[in-house]
């Protein structure tokens, strides 16, 4: 009778623990993509190193892409087509001159963030993959998201349409 009900307490606090939000996080969804409905993940800013690139005219800006653990995974053991879960995002910036180091070259204005979303069912029509692009927070225009998926796979179809490959 005893572990009964401490089992049961347990039971309680483990389903109290995990399903807890706040009412500010109900009332607020995330924005989302308009045609895949992508988010920005909570904590892709500790997700590990994909690669960098850089742009010249007309954006001129720095990238750098992230992957959460599955595509780090996948990347690793040259995983193609990439398994639904992995998740990349890359960020911009405007480049500037160091003003320490003048012939470095370092991040400026953040421009965007860019989302990948594997999921092979949900994102069928568009080569398993859902697209968001984020200015400020907040999703780009419809239009702007159409040219993801043509982009991605008229360039990179062979590579699951990724461009980013893994940096040495």
């Amino acid at each position: 009778m005893n572990s009964n009900r401490i089992a049961s307490a347990l039971v309680l606090a483990l389903f109290a623990a995990t399903s807890t939000t706040s009412s500010a996080e109900e009332a607020a969804p995330k924005p989302a993509s308009p045609l895949y409905g992508v988010v920005v993940p909570e904590d892709y800013r500790h997700w590990q190193l994909v690669g960098v690139a850089t742009e010249d005219a007309p954006l001129d800006e720095l990238r750098a892409v992230v992957g959460n653990r599955i595509a780090i995974d996948a990347y690793r053991l040259g995983q193609l087509p990439f398994p639904d879960g992995a998740m990349l995002v890359k960020l911009a910036w405007k480049r500037q001159r160091s003003t320490e180091f003048p012939a470095a070259t370092v991040p400026g204005q953040p421009t965007t963030v860019q989302v990948m979303v594997k999921d092979s069912k949900r994102y069928a029509d568009s080569g398993g993959w859902g697209y968001g692009r984020f200015v400020d927070g907040q999703p780009v225009d419809k239009a702007q998201h159409q040219t993801c998926f043509a982009c991605h796979n008229a360039l990179v179809k062979a590579r699951d349409d990724v461009f980013t490959k893994f940096a040495p």
